[in-house]
């Protein structure tokens, strides 16, 4: 690393309560080693306090494009409600129960989606996300640059 370089982390969710119950103690640890630990997260939620608390960087993502999994769309449906997030920034044009999810294919359906909803709604930034299963899920963040 180049002298003057700091050590930078990144830690890309598509849920800030997750981050907190699941990965903060990444964050608080890669902080405590001297890193700049930055969190991105689609929604400002009360969680959100809690990593700037912590001294973490947090970065909002304002649409999140997620899911391949009926049953996890459902439990989507749930939590927008209880956490109240608004239906015009999650999963705009569908998830896996409206568009379904090709096999072998769904990451890059999944992309595409969210690159379509970006220039359709003028946005900038945004996460593809998707389980693998076993427990595993993978995400990756977009920024159109014209």
């Amino acid at each position: 690393m180049a002298q003057g370089k700091s050590k930078r982390l990144l830690l890309l969710l598509n849920d800030a309560p997750f981050f907190i119950t699941h990965r903060l103690s990444v964050g608080i640890a890669a902080r405590a080693a001297g890193w700049e630990v930055h969190v991105a997260v689609p929604f400002e939620t009360q969680a959100v306090a809690r990593i700037k608390a912590e001294g973490l960087i947090h970065h909002d993502v304002p649409l999140a494009r997620g899911g391949t999994n009926p049953v996890a769309e459902l439990k989507l449906l749930a939590a927008m409600k209880e956490m109240g997030l608004p239906h015009d920034i999650v999963n705009i044009h569908g998830g896996a129960c409206a568009l379904g999810h090709p096999i072998g294919a769904s990451g890059a359906r999944i992309l595409v989606t969210l690159m379509a909803a970006l220039q359709k709604t003028g946005g900038k930034k945004g996460v593809a996300a998707l389980c693998i299963g076993g427990g595993e899920a993978t995400a990756m963040a977009v920024e159109l640059l014209h």
